[in-house]
């Protein structure tokens, strides 16, 4: 017994901080997708934990947290979502800004953006991708931009709304819109850089979109050091930079 007791003993003296690894459940707002993989490999390297992302659009994200589902953190797509979680009492702490995210113009077709009003109001355009603003901050910030153009009533019968950024970005990319607005961070992404046309969306056009992360209950509850790393994490100078390259601002 005493021979297995210092085998065991010497076993857990050896084990990595891998062997011990917890997972953390984080629900992402669709536009952080792409730069959600480099976090998620950055905070693996540091810590040896894991990060399980579900990704949806904020509003949808909001309610399943109020409706009871098992998320530890939550990065939003803005500063409402998560201050109403704070208020309502389903969060640990008031939320912080991580990212400033900027709007885009994105189209697979042969347009010429350097006139792209005009090209939105052409025949040749005849479904613009935007997604939902009920429950999308992009969506709703894309609808700001085109009401401070005028455009918000001639393109009115030509937009088609995603349930998020990521299906927007598919009826992009598949074509089923001619063109459409997204996130900044989905062009520059590896998976998306290089394919199709791009302009930013004039920053007078739309309030600049401030991110939050916030900790919730559950991940208050369950795993707090785990949570409150994560989030020391996502509003450290090493996340700061991945999602500076991902075309964000940062506050």
């Amino acid at each position: 017994m005493k021979r297995f007791l210092f085998l065991f003993a010497a076993l857990l003296s050896l084990a990595t901080p891998a062997a011990f690894a917890d997972t953390l459940t984080v629900a992402v707002a669709a536009n952080v997708q792409y730069a959600f993989d480099e976090l998620q490999a950055a905070f693996r390297k540091d810590t040896g934990h894991d990060l399980k992302p579900v990704f949806s659009s904020s509003g949808k994200l909001t309610a399943q947290i109020m409706s009871g589902a098992p998320f530890d953190v939550f990065l939003s797509a803005d500063m409402d979502y998560p201050e109403k979680l704070h208020t309502e009492g389903f969060a640990a702490a008031a939320p912080k800004p991580y990212a400033y995210g900027a709007l885009v113009l994105w189209t697979m077709k042969d347009l010429d953006l350097g006139k792209w009003q005009d090209a939105l109001t052409s025949p040749a355009v005849s479904r613009i991708a935007v997604a939902n603003p009920k429950t999308a901050p992009y969506g709703r910030e894309t609808m700001k931009a085109l009401a401070y153009f005028r455009l918000d009533t001639a393109l009115k019968d030509k937009l088609v709304y995603g349930e998020s950024i990521a299906q927007t970005n598919q009826y992009i990319h598949s074509r089923a819109a001619d063109a459409g607005f997204t996130a900044k961070s989905v062009v520059l992404s590896p998976e998306m850089k290089g394919q199709g046309k791009w302009i930013d969306v004039p920053k007078a056009a739309y309030r600049p979109i401030a991110q939050g992360i916030v900790v919730l209950k559950h991940g208050q509850q369950g795993n707090p050091k785990l949570a409150q790393q994560f989030q020391d994490f996502v509003l450290s100078a090493k996340a700061r930079a991945i999602f500076e390259r991902y075309g964000y601002l940062l506050p």
